[in-house]
C-alpha cells in the first residue's frame, strides 16, 4: 500500500510494536471501541451469544464507547462500513452482518438501505469513502470532527475493484519465516495439522493471499482521496490520521491454511501508522501499543480529561509527540482469547469430533473449545511471550521473541522456573485488571 505508507507512515510514525488484545474481529472490534480488554467488555466471539453485539452489549459496553465522551466533547462523528459482526442497526452507515462487498444491506442511522452489484454504486470500500466525503462537504466547519471508516478489505470474500482484478498474478503467500513449519510443541489444535501441507491448502492460501492485496488496493485508493480532500478543505494539518486494523493473519504459518484466532505474533500484530499535528514524520516508535489504546488516545486528543472514564488502555499521544504529554511505556500486556466449536461434528469432516469449527480446506481446524487461552507479552524487560491455555492439558508455552522470532521453538520447558512463577502471576493479575490496575508498571 504505497500511497498510504507515504500519506501515513511516511508523513508521521510508524509504530513496530502494534498488538490487537484479542484476535478475533467482533472481540477486537469492540476492545477498539471501549478501551477495554475483552474479559471487561465480556465479548467472547462473532455470535450473539458470544455478546457480539447483543443486547447486553448495547445497553452496557457500548454506553461507555469513545464516540459517546467525542459527542459530549461537541464532536461531529461519522461511522461507516463494519460496526460489529451481529449489528442490526447503526447510528452511522453499518453493513449489516459480515463482510461483503456488493449484494448486502447497510444500517444508516438504524433505517435499512439495500444495494446491489453495480461496481459504480454499490462497492463497498468506494461507497464508504464517498459518503465521508459528502460526511465532510456537509459537517460544521465552526465544530471538530471525528470519522472511522471500516471497509470490507481485506476480509474474505475477497471481491476486488475491476480494475484490480489480474493484480498480483503471479505472487504467493511468503514461504519464510513459520511457513509450513510443524507444530509439534505446541497446544493441542497446532499438532493436527498435516505437514508439509497438501498442494490443495497450498493453492487456496495463495489464492487468498492474492485476492487479499487486490482488495486492498481500493483502500489505498481511499486514503489518497480522503487525503487530498482534507487538504482542499485546508483541514489536513490540524487532523490526525489513524491507520490500523483488528487482527493479524496467517496464510499457512505452522501449517495452519488462512485465519487469525492463534496466539503468535502473525496474528496478534497488526499496522498502525499516524500522522498529524505535532508528529515528526518519519518515525518508527518501537514502544508497545495495543489496540485498547486507540479510544484513550482519541479522547486525549479532544481533550477530554481521562480520569473521567474507565477504559483499560492508556494514550500513546505522548509517545508520538512527546513533547504535549509525559508518558509512559508499557511493560508487559494481555492477550485473551477463547476458542469457539460447533456441538456437532462437520459433515465435511467425518473423521473429526465435536468441539471444533473453521475446518477448511483439507479438514484442517483453525478454532476449537480448547483453542482458549491467554498469553502476558512483554517487550520492555524480555521480548518474551507466556500462555496459559484452559484445556485438560493446562497447556503452556513460552517463546523468546529475541532469539527466536516466529516462535518455532516452545521453551517452557527450558526457561528458568522463577521467570514461569513471574510470568504466571502477572498474567493471573492481568486477567482480572481493571482500569488504572491494567496499566500498572509493577505487576
Amino acid at each position: 500500500m504505497k500511497k498510504t505508507k507515504a500519506l501515513i507512515g511516511d508523513a508521521g510514525a510508524t509504530f513496530s510494536n502494534a498488538f490487537t488484545a484479542t484476535p478475533l474481529c467482533c472481540p477486537s472490534r469492540s476492545s477498539i471501541l471501549t478501551g477495554q480488554y475483552p474479559h471487561n467488555h465480556a465479548v467472547r466471539n462473532n455470535s450473539l451469544d458470544g455478546n457480539c453485539s447483543s443486547p447486553l452489549w448495547q445497553k452496557g459496553p457500548e454506553t461507555t464507547a469513545f464516540p459517546v465522551y467525542l459527542s459530549k466533547q461537541h464532536y461531529q462523528t461519522f461511522y461507516a462500513g463494519k460496526y460489529l459482526n451481529q449489528v442490526t442497526h447503526t447510528l452511522g452507515l453499518g453493513i449489516m452482518g459480515n463482510s461483503q462487498y456488493y449484494n448486502y444491506t447497510l444500517s444508516v442511522n438504524g433505517k435499512a438501505e439495500q444495494h446491489g452489484d453495480n461496481y459504480e454504486k454499490d462497492y463497498l470500500t468506494d461507497l464508504i469513502l464517498n459518503r465521508s466525503l459528502h460526511f465532510l462537504d456537509d459537517r460544521s466547519p465552526q465544530r471538530p470532527f471525528f470519522i472511522m471508516l471500516s471497509p470490507p478489505a481485506p476480509h474474505s470474500p475477497w471481491t476486488a475493484a475491476p480494475q484490480y482484478e489480474k493484480n498480483f498474478t503471479d505472487v504467493k503467500a511468503p514461504r519464510d519465516g513459520s511457513f509450513d513449519k510443524p507444530g509439534k510443541d505446541k497446544h493441542w489444535l497446532l499438532r493436527q495439522p498435516s505437514n508439509p501441507m497438501p498442494s490443495t491448502s497450498l493453492n487456496f492460501l495463495d489464492n487468498a493471499y492474492r485476492k487479499r492485496w487486490q482488495t486492498l488496493l481500493s483502500v489505498d485508493d481511499m486514503v489518497e482521496v480522503l487525503v487530498k480532500k482534507l487538504e482542499e478543505l485546508k483541514e489536513l494539518n490540524n487532523t490526525y490520521i489513524f491507520y490500523t486494523s483488528d487482527n493479524g493473519y496467517h496464510t499457512g504459518q505452522f501449517s495452519l491454511p488462512i485465519d487469525k484466532r492463534q496466539l503468535y505474533d502473525f496474528d496478534i500484530r497488526i499496522p498502525l501508522m499516524v500522522r498529524g499535528p505535532g508528529i515528526k514524520p518519519q518515525q518508527t516508535l518501537s514502544a508497545p501499543v495495543l489496540n485498547i489504546d486507540l479510544a484513550p488516545t482519541f479522547l486525549d486528543i479532544s481533550g477530554l480529561n481521562l480520569s473521567f472514564v474507565n477504559m483499560d488502555g492508556q494514550s500513546f499521544l505522548s509517545q508520538m509527540a512527546p513533547e504535549l504529554r509525559n508518558g509512559t511505556a508499557r511493560p508487559y500486556f494481555l492477550v485473551e482469547y477463547t476458542g469457539e466449536g460447533h456441538l456437532d461434528p462437520d459433515p465435511a469432516c467425518p473423521k473429526l469430533g465435536p468441539g471444533l469449527s473453521q475446518c477448511f480446506p483439507d479438514c484442517v481446524c483453525e478454532d476449537a473449545y480448547n483453542n482458549t487461552y491467554a498469553c502476558v507479552r512483554t517487550l520492555v524487560e524480555h521480548n518474551l511471550q507466556y500462555c496459559e491455555f484452559a484445556d485438560s492439558e493446562s497447556f503452556v508455552e513460552v517463546y523468546n521473541l529475541t532469539s527466536d522470532p516466529h516462535q518455532l521453538e516452545n521453551i517452557v520447558k527450558k526457561v528458568d522456573p522463577t521467570l514461569l512463577q513471574a510470568m504466571n502471576q502477572r498474567l493471573i493479575k492481568l486477567q482480572s485488571c481493571e482500569g488504572d490496575s491494567c496499566r500498572a508498571t509493577k505487576i
